[in-house]
Formats: structure tokens, C-alpha cells, sequence
């Protein structure tokens, strides 16, 4: 099966945006509340943070279970990997996600500030400054013939999407507003026009929309 490009349980609000406005490195999500669009992969039985027994299954669990199944490789933007902008003023930070991130793949962030690659437990993080074919490229060829995930942000995943890259998405909207910040679509039918589309409410409030490539 050939390598494909995919964007895996990328969450917006109801009014479309992924992310609110004035992120910091205390709130990564801007003045949007992160809980508010994740509580329902959260509430999953194998939500990977959970540390009690329990939890939900369904389709949202599957859709938990599904985020790293053939992924070998993860592209994200710079805002999503942290806060800061413009050159490094040092390498002491390695993101938000502690001694060990939850990609267990390598992971290629774009930049136009490069810095070092690092590896953090099964995780390696490389930073490029690369339109997203060339960036595409590299991850593949990390991704040992698994797909390539989209991580986000909202402008990275517009970005692969403006190149006419991504193979399939799936895109939760979560019963919240936001109302300012990075918006990802004012309809999900903008995209009907390359992809077919398939959307599914879950119990938990949220609904899956599926996209595949026409």
C-alpha cells in the first residue's frame, strides 16, 4: 500500500477554530480552554495518559486507538511544537510534552528558525525550514513505508492542504465556540470539491467528519 498523508484526530470547535488567541507557554491553546475540545478522546478507555480504569469505547475510542496505527513519521508547525517566535534564544526547551512525548516517530517541525535535532525518549524531534513538498520527502523517507501525520497546527494542516498533499483527514468539531483565533473552515463543506466526506455524531457530543481524497 502506498504512503499516504494523513490528518488524525485534529479537533476544532463549532465555529471552526482549532486554537484561540494569545498563546503562551501556559496555555498552548490561546485563551481557548484545551479541555473544552479534548475531553472526548480524554474520556476514552485508552486515552494513552489514562491512569485509572475505566474510560469510554465507541467510535471515539477507536478514533484514540486509531491516532498512531501506520504512522511513522509526524509534520507539525513551529507553534504547535511551542510559544516562541523569531530565532531561538536557546535549546533548553523541548517542548510541552516531557521526557516522553506521545509521537514515538520521528517528528519533522517547520521553522524558519532551525536548531538541532534531539531525541526524547522513542521520539525525535528535527527542525526544518522547507516548503511542505521538501518536507514531505524527508518524512517519508523517516517513516520507513508507514503514512506521514499531519499534525497541526491549524496553518500547517491549511498549508499542506493549499499544496494539494493531504490524502485523508479526520476532523472533530467539539460542541464548544471559540470565536477568535487560528480558524480552520467557516463550512465543512469547503473541501468537498477534492475530498468525499462522511460525518458521524458520537454519544460524547462531538462529531467525526472523514475526508478521502477523490
Amino acid at each position: 500500500m502506498a504512503q499516504r498523508v494523513r490528518v488524525q484526530n485534529f479537533t476544532i470547535s463549532s465555529d471552526g477554530y482549532g486554537a484561540g488567541e494569545g498563546q503562551s507557554m501556559e496555555h498552548p491553546f490561546g485563551h481557548a480552554n484545551p479541555a473544552d475540545l479534548m475531553f472526548w478522546a480524554g474520556a476514552t478507555a485508552h486515552w494513552p495518559n489514562r491512569t485509572a480504569p475505566g474510560g469510554t469505547y465507541g467510535l471515539d475510542d477507536y478514533m484514540t486507538r486509531d491516532f498512531t496505527f501506520n504512522i511513522g513519521a509526524e509534520i507539525m508547525g513551529r507553534n504547535k511544537f511551542g510559544p516562541q517566535r523569531g530565532p531561538w534564544e536557546n535549546y533548553d526547551w523541548q517542548g510541552w510534552w516531557g521526557d516522553n512525548p506521545p509521537f514515538h516517530t520521528p517528528v519533522f517541525v517547520l521553522t524558519h528558525h532551525e536548531r538541532p535535532s534531539f531525541t526524547l525518549s522513542d521520539t525525535t524531534f528535527h527542525f526544518l525550514d522547507a516548503t511542505p513538498k521538501d518536507a514531505l520527502a524527508r518524512a517519508f523517507e523517516a517513516a520507513d513505508g508507514k503514512d506521514v501525520r499531519i499534525g497541526g497546527g491549524v496553518a500547517t494542516v491549511r498549508e499542506f492542504l493549499a499544496a494539494d498533499l493531504i490524502d485523508a483527514m479526520h476532523i472533530v468539531v467539539a460542541p464548544v465556540e471559540i470565536g477568535a483565533g487560528e480558524r480552520f473552515w467557516e463550512s465543512p463543506d469547503e473541501y468537498d470539491d477534492r475530498f468525499h466526506h462522511e460525518q458521524i455524531p458520537s454519544p460524547s457530543g462531538v462529531t467525526h467528519h472523514f475526508f478521502w481524497r477523490r
